[in-house]
Formats: C-alpha cells, structure tokens, sequence
C-alpha cells in the first residue's frame, strides 16, 4: 500500500476522549450502575419488599488467579482494562452474548484474542489457540483509537449473526452514555478488527518460511503474521457490521494505518461473508497476503480504499458493492497537502469520502529469495463500483474505481464501474506502475463481461500501455467489455443495483460455471447487485447498507 500524507483527527472539545489514541482511555459513563449486589441486607423501612437485583449478564473470564466481570450499566457492558488491553492478551476461549434493550460490550482497552508471537524470539505458537465467539445480535463497542480486536496465529474468530439480528462493531459513541462530546459517533472512533494468520505473503524470505521464521509485522498496531498454509482457517465473520474503525497514522508514519478489517495471511480455511464496513478511516478490507476469500460485502464512505490487495493475496471475491459518498464532519479534521502544510476542515465541513474502490498491489518483494509468494493474483467476479468526483477528506486523493500496481495480475468478471461526473479531473482507473500495466497488455491483468461506465475512464489516459497498446482496447478486448464514456442508466432506481432494462449495457455476463470452482455462484447479471430479486437476502443486505450510509 503506497504511503499516504500525514494525517490526524483532533477533537474540538478538549474532553473528547473516545477518538484518542490512548489504548487505555478510562471512560466514565454517565449512566447509573446498576450491577448486581450481593448483600444479604433485606431490611427496608416501610416493610416493602425491595426490588429484584438486576442479574448482572456481562462476560466473565480469570486473569491471573482473579474472576473479572464486565461491569453492568445497564443495559450496557463495560469492561475494563484489567479485563482486556493493549497489554493483556486472552489466551482461553471467551464468548459474548446479545444484551437485552440495546445494550452494548463497551471495552476502554484492545481485545487481544491468543499470544502473539514473534518465533525469532523464545515463544512458541499454538496451533490450537483460544476462540472469540460473538453470538447473533450483539453489539461490541470500542472507546479508544488504538482499540483493536486483534486475532493471533493459531486463535480464531467465530462471529457469526444472521440476517435479521446481525452482530455489530462499533464506536461506543453511538451511545449517548458514552459520547462524551455529545457529536455522535465518526471514522476513527475505535481501531479495527485485524485477523493474523498462517499463510503465505512475499514479506517474507523463502528460507525466513522454511526455517518457521516468518514474522511480518501488522501495519498500524504491532503484531506478527504469516507461515506457509494457505488453508489455514482464522474463523469466520459473516452478517456482520464494522462501522467507523480505522486510525492513524500509527507510529510508523503515513501510510502506517489500521483499517476496519485487515486479513494478514489469512487462509482460504476462513470465511467472511455479508459484511457491511462503513465509514473508515484508512481501508474498508485489506488483504496482506494469503488466500482468504470474500464474498456478499459492502463497503460505503471509506476514507482510503474499500478493498486493497497486497503482499501476494491469492484469494477470491464475489458480490462485492462499493459506494463512495460525502459526510458532514463532526470534528475538525486536519491533513497535510502535497507541500506538507497543514490544511484544517473545520468540524460541519462536507467532504467527499473515498480513495479507490479496489487497490491491488502484486508484492512487498520479489525475485529469487520469494518465489514461494508470487504476486497477487486477483479473482474478482461481480463488482460494482460507484465513484464521486471529489477527492476526500483523508488525504485529499480522488475517488477511483480501481488502480493497479506493484505487478498486480489477475481477472474481474461482470464487474460495474460508475462515475456519473469528471469535471474535478476524477477518472475510474489507474496504472500505478509499469509491471501492472505490461501484466495488463500480456493479458495476465483483465477483465471479462465488465462494464466501464465512467465520465472519465483512464488517469493519462492519452498514454498508451507500455508496448503501445491503448489502454481503451485493452479494456475493450476485442468486445468481450464495454466502455461507455458515461453512467447512463447503468444503474437501477435504488442507485447501487444493476439495471436489467438498460439500453445503454449490451454486453452479456459471463454466468462463471466455466470457472470450475465451487465458490463462486452462477449468475446472469452484471455487477454486484441485480435489480430482478429484490427479494434475496443478498438484495436486502445490500439495499440496508446503502439507506443507513445514505442517512448517516
């Protein structure tokens, strides 16, 4: 991932603390406690009998030799950094339920799932470490930037709702008891889910694999990923939301971020699926490595990119919706311009939000010493990518539908790219290098039944490919895809479905049974989403998605 300008969110009330960048802010609620009282005490004045205690419903583990229960504030859980912190990792299975009346498990520190482990040191790894288990419908809420969920090698994630009572992580803003500045939750609240794995990424040597010493370090909070199985399994997220995550930069300046999810050499053993990632600071999914695979996601109003591919990623991807939009900020926000000089938005500024919708870099490295960790190979199928014409507010970057880099190779099928306006000098794609762009002309960068419906279609468009293809009749391919100069009627009603009456489309999809691979799904249609079945979960996932983005 290219580095990025240097960036910082500073609050404009002094006390706010839930967008610091202490891993261990000390929240103070302003609700009532209203945890369980054990005192055997019955008396009362008026011979009445008392109320019942409030049984208190919040997750219990042992640190050290002491029980530690989340504090209950009803109808909320607190826990405290001697519970979870950036400096205590959980290392036994542990469980979170659904509270009742809304309530949500707000933690002022990180949740460090597993030791983390770097094996050129003295520790070991557990193949068979610990599992946070989320049930359907709850809600789990961070106060601090630095607050993570961070799963190590060997523990897994099993966070699994279900369509109608989806699992939620967010800001502990959304709730009035913990927004100490009274502006409601924004990207940056809380730091992000990162998931470390097994498998393979070109930031490690061959020999550093073979000797068991591949430990490449997490961007944005330190931790260590990476091995040599591609099938490994992390666990699995699915019908599941990660709003307004992300910060940084990190002590590694620019470019040293935390995004909503980060899947460092994760392998094809996880799942996630229908996620809808909103509002982030840095990237909405960012792959660094191994062979996880995505597929029903949605991603609206990321600052940086909504999905980015790095370090020889291998994975796959299906029905995967991009929107980027504006919001109207709620602090004020401050980034430096090209020259370094600071630039302030003031808090109610409306910004754009969005970098690309796909970054795709083939390698941290290359040559002899990782031939084992070959470049990304992109198998994307059914995308649909819907551009503004603003640069955001993050790093003042234009909003793209796709740019390519670093030897990036790979195929997108039935994908969609929108941009219904240029005149800000905003285009659709973009060749970062020359490997990606000759990778494209050899026909090893692709598309196939794809759609570019865009008032602008290349960054330098007027510069051809590196042995003199243009790059329009490398899109074209000889018309297996479309350019259309335009948005048309690409889209549906709704604004984010394909739409099956379009005049202006009159490529036919590619239905991917010739693929030969079980993961991805038959379909007739072009883009992410059709507007024929609007009936099907996935429809339904996605049509929420976009009204709560678009009232948020």
């Amino acid at each position: 991932m290219e580095l990025k300008n240097l960036f910082r969110v500073s609050a404009i009330v002094a006390a706010m603390a839930l967008t610091g960048c202490g891993g261990d802010i000390e929240v103070t609620p302003t609700v009532n406690d209203n945890s369980v009282n054990n005192s055997n005490n019955t008396s009362n004045n008026g011979g009445e009998t008392p109320p019942p205690v409030a049984e208190n419903p919040c997750t219990t583990r042992t640190v050290g030799s002491t029980e530690v229960q989340g504090q209950f504030q009803a109808p909320h859980c607190v826990y405290g950094t001697d519970f979870a912190s950036k400096s205590l990792e959980i290392e036994s299975d542990i469980s979170f339920a659904k509270l009742e009346n809304g309530g949500a498990h707000v933690f002022k520190g990180a949740l460090l799932i597993g030791k983390d482990c770097n094996t050129a040191t003295s520790c070991t790894i557990s193949e068979t470490g610990p599992t946070l288990e989320i049930k359907p419908g709850a809600v789990m809420a961070f106060t601090s930037g630095e607050s993570v969920v961070r799963i190590a090698r060997g523990a897994k994630i099993n966070a699994v709702g279900t369509a109608a009572d989806p699992i939620r992580f967010t800001s502990a803003a959304e709730f009035e008891a913990f927004d100490l500045a009274g502006i409601g939750p924004q990207f940056a609240d809380w730091g992000g889910i990162m998931v470390n794995g097994f498998g393979i990424t070109n930031e490690c040597t061959d020999a550093e694999r073979n000797a068991n010493l591949c430990n490449a370090d997490s961007e944005g909070v330190t931790s260590y990923y990476g091995g040599n199985n591609n099938a490994d399994s992390s666990g699995q997220i699915k019908y599941a939301h990660i709003w307004y995550a992300g910060s940084g930069p990190r002590d590694g300046g620019p470019g040293d971020d935390l995004n909503s999810l980060t899947l460092n050499a994760v392998g094809s053993g996880s799942s996630f699926e229908f996620l809808h990632i909103h509002q982030g600071f840095d990237d909405g999914i960012e792959f660094f490595g191994g062979a996880a695979s995505i597929k029903n996601i949605v991603v609206t109003d990321t600052q940086d990119d909504a999905v980015d591919v790095d370090a020889g990623w291998q994975g796959k991807g299906q029905f995967i919706l991009v929107k980027h939009g504006t919001i109207e900020t709620k602090r004020d926000v401050t980034y430096a311009d090209d020259d370094g000089n600071p630039v302030l938005l003031p808090a109610g500024t409306v910004g754009f939000m969005g970098n690309n919708g796909f970054e795709t870099d083939g390698e941290k490295a290359s040559g002899a010493d990782y031939s084992q960790a070959p470049a990304s190979t992109l198998n994307f199928a059914n995308v649909t990518v819907i551009t503004t014409d603003g640069n955001s507010i993050r790093d003042d970057d234009e909003s793209q539908g796709m740019k390519f880099d670093d030897a990036i190779r790979g195929m997108y099928y039935n994908a969609l790219i929108v941009k219904a306006e240029a005149s800000n000098g905003t285009e659709c794609l973009e060749f970062k290098d020359g490997d990606a762009a000759a990778n494209a002309e050899a026909d090893t960068l692709n598309y196939d039944s794809s759609v570019l419906a865009c008032a602008a279609n290349f960054k330098n468009g007027s510069d051809p490919l590196p042995a003199g293809e243009g790059k329009e009749d490398w899109f074209v391919n000889g018309g297996v895809n479309q350019i259309l100069n335009g948005a048309q009627d690409v889209l549906a009603a709704d604004g984010f479905s394909t739409n099956s009456s379009s005049t202006a489309i009159t490529v036919d999809a590619n239905n991917l049974s010739g693929l030969n691979d079980a993961f991805f799904t038959t379909v007739d249609y072009i883009g992410a989403v059709s507007d024929t079945d609007t009936s099907s979960e996935w429809y339904q996932w996605a049509k929420k998605a976009i009204e709560a983005s678009n009232a948020d």
